[in-house]
């Protein structure tokens, strides 16, 4: 009622009258812009014209004094896409984004109109739907160029759409959709055709007028359900047009045909297909990028750390290919935002939930199954996508003739969930939880358990067009533990533990054309308990031991810098200062200078109390990546990076176990660094159906840490006395070739790599091969990979796939000697000799259900023979010494065909 009354006093009073110069002081309070036209109207001499739908219904309040109807207005209207004409002093008309002007063939200006003015003419006898208004019209808009920016989702799921291509065909301007579905394209004023290309989804052709900056939101549906006779499709022209280099990006939906071992989808090992990551060998944990050891990558689930990728040894991937979306692999120019290793960075990205309707997929294979359900909590704005994954492999080994393995037991599982919820235009916010846990015993009175347990919170704020930001809140946990339990006294129980909580807010800023830059700050704790063995009942002889924390604080800023000279030279330009402490609570031990590091030389020990700083590591890095088009569809790319690492893993295998400990650097332990320039040329060829790629690279290291002879890494309260540092180099040339599309396609792949580290010193006992450069475990030379799909019908296609690979260098016994009446092996130099070379090929029939898009599951078998040659190839090469000699032995994961079939369906 006091609302009223007040608009009353004011406007109701006869010597207020609205004539154009005529001012007033009036209040509204919380009513809509179109209660506020009406009020106006009722109480002055003008006569409003608009189209209600233009109006926000929001209400608001707002105070005039001494404001004329212009200055009312243009308050009421600020930030939206209405404009006004007032004519005659009596009527006002409304338009929307339009400016209404007395006549298109005005030769005399007023002091804000132009001279001239070309119309925008609308065909209202178009078959196309009206136009969609684009910004607001000023008297300067026609003179230059406007934003336009907007979201691209999936009509279907609510989901945002990567890599779709926005085109506006007559000028020939293309914009590419974000991770968070996100465009944007500068266009002239006027009209325009805007197309969305992407394939799987519809093509939209919309018509837009240009008057402003401004946003268009689309939604994209889905194509009918058909088999994909395309192996890589999505980005397919980023290996010319990307401006970072070495960047390897894999699509899940893309793989469900490459055969796997047991029919296991496996997005890291299709990624080991492609030149310049590899595995040590079959049923090895981890991957190495060119050239770089298995703890230099550093792997992220939706931007939390996951310490131990695999399941199983290596033989599976611990990433669900039901809830992941895509792999980006950065193996050359790493992003100025990642930080902390010196090799790659592996992005795993988490699908978002559909928010409209309830889906699922599923798969049953024959010792794991998976399944995946993406719910709807609120419809359009929120929605939960949940996956377990397991196997029930027991029975195979208890199955087996070997007696020795019908007591052996392997199983793991994993589950993921993701929440994500849109707020509004401007905020969103991701929440994904994640854990896994392997358990195995194989023929022996050990059992291995490990896991990984993540979690991170992600918000994504739009401040304006210009501006987004990304706030990252994330933890990780890697656990491992090792039970021993026989007939005897010696029974124990150990454990190991890693943590790491981290922050992170990163920051996109497209300054203009020509400049888009990303900043941000980013820290992380690492907490790790190195180890504690207990006897595992009263019987037990083992003392029970502890090795103290070990923590530290890694931290930095970056910056950096899309800088598009013109349309052919672009540079991708970044910094990245980071700073690591070592933390108490904390024991250093300091020995002699210029002496080996040993008991020996141990000379003090210092006390450091908690989150007492005890060393300080920091340094510049840089990450600088160019791209220059020869033409359109060829591209030359170069790069030059530097990185700095504060953890290591330890570990004197031939290859990583899900055993090996990690170690922070301290005052004894430097941090690794890494220095690396690449060189490559890309082409694509007949409208992209072809794409080929040469790229060589050169990497210098410092600091990379390996192990003395007989080094012992767990419960080793000195670690610095069992590892050696020194530098490495690793060099190599890598080729790539695909078929994008036809009944035939896919690719192949060859790399020639070399790796090699030094380890000198002036003292004999911490020199390896008396200090010259030698091959590291994982150096093998000649990799080929062959990927092979053939489409018979709309429903069957054929599959293979083809490795070949040098065997991994191993040391040799090359003779053994007496002394003292004992009797010694002799060793060749350390990694002299390899093993047998690797190769193997599979085959696989995939079998799609009928396409109606109508039904209530659309289903894909697949049946794959794994390793169909037989290939007898070798894990590992040991040597025992029994008899009064020394006896070498082989052993193989796969030594025979290992025939699978899975059945996969999607509802």
């Amino acid at each position: 009622m006091m609302k009223k009354i007040i608009i009353f006093l004011l406007l109701a009073t006869p010597s207020i009258f609205f004539a154009q110069d005529n001012k007033v002081s009036i209040e509204f309070k919380n009513l809509t812009p179109k209660e506020i036209l009406i009020t106006l109207e009722k109480q002055t001499n003008f006569t409003f014209y608009f189209i209600e739908d233009w109006l926000d219904p929001k209400k608001i309040s707002v105070n005039f004094k001494d404001a004329s109807i212009q200055d009312i207005l243009n308050t009421l209207f600020r930030g939206t896409q209405i404009n006004f004409k007032v004519i005659d002093n009596k009527k006002i008309i409304l338009t929307k984004g339009k400016l209404i002007h007395k006549s298109i063939y005005e030769t005399k200006a007023t002091k804000n109109e132009q001279n001239s003015y070309t119309p925008v003419y609308i065909d209202n006898n178009s078959n196309n739907a009206k136009p969609t208004i684009i910004g607001k019209e000023s008297a300067s808009s026609r003179d230059k160029k406007h934003t336009l920016s907007g979201t691209i989702i999936n009509k279907e799921t609510g989901k945002p759409i990567e890599g779709l291509v926005v085109l506006e065909p007559k000028d020939n301007i293309t914009s590419t959709t974000d991770y968070n579905g996100y465009f944007k394209m500068s266009l002239a004023y006027g009209s325009h055709v805007i197309k969305t290309l992407l394939m799987g989804f519809e093509t939209v052709e919309k018509d837009i007028i240009i008057y402003g900056n401004g946003t268009l939101n689309l939604k994209v549906s889905e194509e009918a359900e058909m088999l994909d006779e395309l192996i890589i499709k999505t980005k397919k022209e980023n290996n010319v047009k990307e401006v970072v280099a070495g960047i390897t990006q894999i699509n899940i939906a893309e793989i469900k045909n490459i055969p796997q071992v047991l029919g296991e989808r496996d997005i890291l090992k299709v990624a080991t297909t492609l030149p310049g990551i590899k595995s040590a060998g079959e049923g090895a944990e981890g991957v190495n990028v060119r050239g770089g050891k298995v703890d230099q990558n550093l792997f992220l689930l939706d931007e939390s750390v996951m310490y131990n990728p695999a399941h199983f040894l290596g033989l599976f991937s611990a990433i669900n290919p039901f809830t992941t979306s895509d792999l980006k692999v950065y193996k050359g120019n790493i992003p100025a935002e990642y930080g902390g290793r010196i090799s790659s960075v592996f992005d795993i990205k988490t699908k978002d939930a559909t928010v409209d309707k309830f889906k699922g997929e599923a798969s049953i294979g024959v010792v794991t199954s998976n399944i995946s359900l993406e719910i709807p909590v609120i419809k359009e704005k929120s929605g939960l996508l949940v996956g377990f994954r397991s196997t029930y492999s027991n029975w195979i080994l208890k199955s087996l003739n070997d007696k020795s393995l019908n007591n052996s037991s392997a199983s793991f599982y994993d589950v993921i969930a993701k929440y994500n919820h849109k707020f509004d235009e401007k905020n969103a916010i991701r929440i994904t939880g994640y854990h896994s846990n392997d358990n195995f015993r194989i023929a022996s009175d050990t059992t291995n358990t490990y896991g990984n347990t993540l979690a991170a919170i992600n918000w994504n704020h739009k401040f304006n067009d210009k501006n987004h930001g990304n706030l990252i809140l994330s933890t990780s946990n890697y656990a491992f533990n090792i039970k021993y339990d026989s007939e005897g006294n010696n029974n124990f129980d150990l454990k190991y533990n890693i943590d790491e909580v981290s922050a992170k807010l990163k920051m996109k800023y497209a300054h203009s054309k020509q400049h888009t830059f990303d900043y941000g700050i980013s820290s992380k704790l690492y907490n790790i308990a190195p180890g504690s063995i207990t006897p595992l009942d009263d019987n037990s002889i083992v003392n029970p031991l502890s090795v103290d924390d070990e923590r530290g604080l890694e931290s930095a800023v970056f910056i950096s810098d899309i800088y598009d000279v013109n349309k052919k030279l672009s540079f991708n330009l970044g910094f990245r200062y980071s700073v690591y402490l070592g933390l108490g609570a904390s024991t250093q031990r300091y020995y002699q200078e210029n002496a080996s590091i040993t008991d020996a030389n141990l000379e003090r020990t210092e006390a450091f109390n908690n989150n007492e700083v005890f060393k300080t590591y920091n340094g510049l890095e840089y990450r600088f990546s160019t791209r220059y088009f020869l033409n359109p569809e060829l591209s030359l790319k170069a790069s030059f990076n530097k990185a700095f690492q504060f953890i290591h893993r330890l570990s004197n295998n031939t290859t990583a176990s899900p055993t090996d400990a990690w170690k922070l650097s301290d005052n004894n332990i430097k941090p690794q660094e890494a220095i690396q320039a690449s060189l490559g040329i890309f082409k694509n060829f007949n409208v992209n159906e072809y794409e080929l790629s040469v790229e060589g690279y050169y990497k210098d290291y410092k600091n990379v840490l390996d192990y003395k002879t007989g080094a012992n890494f767990l419960l080793n309260e000195r670690i610095e006395t069992q590892v050696l540092q020194g530098p490495g180099k690793s060099y190599g040339i890598e080729f790539l070739a695909k078929k994008n599309t036809g009944k035939l396609n896919g690719w192949f792949g060859y790399s020639y790599a070399r790796s090699f580290i030094k380890l000198d010193s002036p003292f004999n006992e911490d020199k390896v091969n008396n200090g010259e450069f030698f091959p590291t475990n994982f150096d093998k030379p000649h990799n080929i990979d062959v990927i092979l799909n053939y489409k018979l019908t709309k429903r069957f296609s054929l599959s293979s796939n083809f490795t070949y690979q040098t065997g991994r260098p191993i040391t040799y016994p090359t003779g053994k000697y007496i002394f003292e009446g004992n009797e010694f092996v002799l060793y060749s130099d350390r990694n002299k000799f390899r093993i047998p070379d690797y190769y193997r090929l599979d085959i696989g029939l995939n079998i799609e259900g009928n396409h109606k898009v109508k039904k209530l599951a659309h289903s894909f078998w697949n049946i794959s023979v794994y390793n169909v040659l037989g290939r007898n190839n070798p894990f590992a090469v040991f040597f025992v010494s029994e008899d009064g000699g020394v006896n070498a032995y082989q052993s193989s994961i796969f030594s025979t065909p290992i025939p699978t079939i899975t059945y996969n369906f999607k509802f």
